[in-house]
């Protein structure tokens, strides 16, 4: 079976070490790993988890703030330096690969000793095309192409995951505004979602925030679980009608029949 573990189920800004951001590892029966989004605290969330970057050979990136690329330098020069470690692979959409290494990470990992180094160094990149899709362990992820930050003048690249396990279908909004009329397919079709959700009383446009969330239909909600919150004391997110907020290390295990017994018992 297969299981998805929350890292962290935090904003980017969470403090402390009751949470971390809300990066995710998809783990198989065979142990292999797929990490969701690499954040600037992913070496004491992996620590939390008992694991460390020798864990970690395939990763996913949704897009390009620090929560969710600030630890690749991490892994990068740990992987690099550890005879034990092969070259990770790495999976992110073109648009985001044409800026994270000019515009992220090459100020701290170009300059090696007696090298120029360059985003091959460090990774094995997939690069996927405009509305594509790509393959880890069998399983076929769709990138959702997501409304997160909109400057006025171009969209910032940012992708959520459309992926089917053992008959469930999950979607990850990874960070979004509230897409739900553009990608209202992937909404009704999903199995069980994992949404981002914005909980502060002083509210960001980036985000999906908690109150408009709510008012989505109740059919949405019901398999709707809430993460990327801000600390602090949570709405009762089930009397709402939601599965709830996730924590940090909540496993699921993805199986369509696991989930519908759950939801009988929950019912």
């Amino acid at each position: 079976m297969i299981k998805l573990i929350f890292l962290g189920s935090g904003s980017a800004f969470t403090i402390g070490a009751n949470n971390f951001q809300s990066n995710m590892l998809l783990v198989t029966e065979n142990n292999d790993k797929l990490l969701i989004d690499c954040g600037t605290d992913i070496r004491f969330s992996l620590h939390a988890a008992g694991l460390s970057y020798a864990d970690i050979t395939d990763i996913y990136i949704s897009h390009q703030h620090s929560d969710h690329v600030g630890g690749l330098e991490y892994i990068a020069f740990s992987t690099l330096f550890d005879p034990r470690c092969r070259k990770p692979h790495i999976y992110l959409s073109k648009d985001v690969a044409s800026n994270l290494w000019d515009r992220t990470l090459s100020g701290g990992l170009r300059f090696l000793e007696g090298e120029i180094a360059t985003m091959d160094t460090f990774f094995e990149q997939h690069k996927i095309a405009h509305q594509g899709n790509f393959i880890w362990q069998e399983i076929q992820f769709k990138l959702i192409k997501v409304i997160h930050v909109n400057n006025g003048f171009s969209l910032m690249p940012s992708y959520g995951l459309f992926f089917t396990v053992e008959g469930m279908k999950i979607f990850i909004s990874t960070d979004t505004q509230l897409c739900y009329e553009q990608h209202r397919e992937v909404y009704e079709e999903s199995d069980i979602i994992f949404h981002d959700c914005e909980t502060s009383r002083y509210q960001t446009p980036v985000h999906a925030n908690y109150q408009q969330l709510s008012k989505l239909p109740n059919r949405i909600k019901n398999k709707m679980w809430l993460y990327g919150y801000q600390p602090g004391l949570l709405p009762d997110a089930k009397t709402d009608g939601f599965c709830g907020f996730v924590e940090r290390g909540q496993v699921f295990e993805l199986s369509l029949c696991q989930h519908q017994l759950l939801k009988q018992i929950s019912d």
